[in-house]
């Protein structure tokens, strides 16, 4: 599997060893709780948004308005998709026809 490309995380020691134990308790494989979490943030699963809200809030990232800014557009684009039923890889293929569509309209 060539696409895929390595992720190294660097701990204290105490923190690795309580992370690996509280998964090991939770029985998810490392490989696995990193995988989804990952998934979530794409997908921005609120759950994880509000965390890392939570994160920026605590530690000076981003202003309140940028913060407000992005759960609105974040908002505003899980509306569209809700009104049209259309996923990413097909808004994708939407703007591909349109583009594809004007190239034969602009060599008329």
């Amino acid at each position: 599997m060539k696409d895929r490309k390595n992720v190294v995380f660097l701990f204290p020691s105490k923190l690795h060893a309580d992370f690996r134990a509280r998964l090991v308790y939770d029985e998810i494989p490392l490989t696995k709780f990193i995988h989804h979490c990952v998934l979530s943030y794409l997908d921005n699963d609120p759950l994880i948004l509000e965390l890392l809200n939570k994160y920026k809030e605590r530690n000076g990232v981003q202003n309140k308005a940028k913060r407000r800014k992005n759960l609105q557009l974040i908002e505003k684009g899980a509306k569209i998709e809700g009104t049209f039923n259309l996923n990413n890889e097909e808004i994708d293929d939407i703007y591909d026809i349109l583009e594809s569509e004007m190239e034969e309209f602009i060599e008329l």
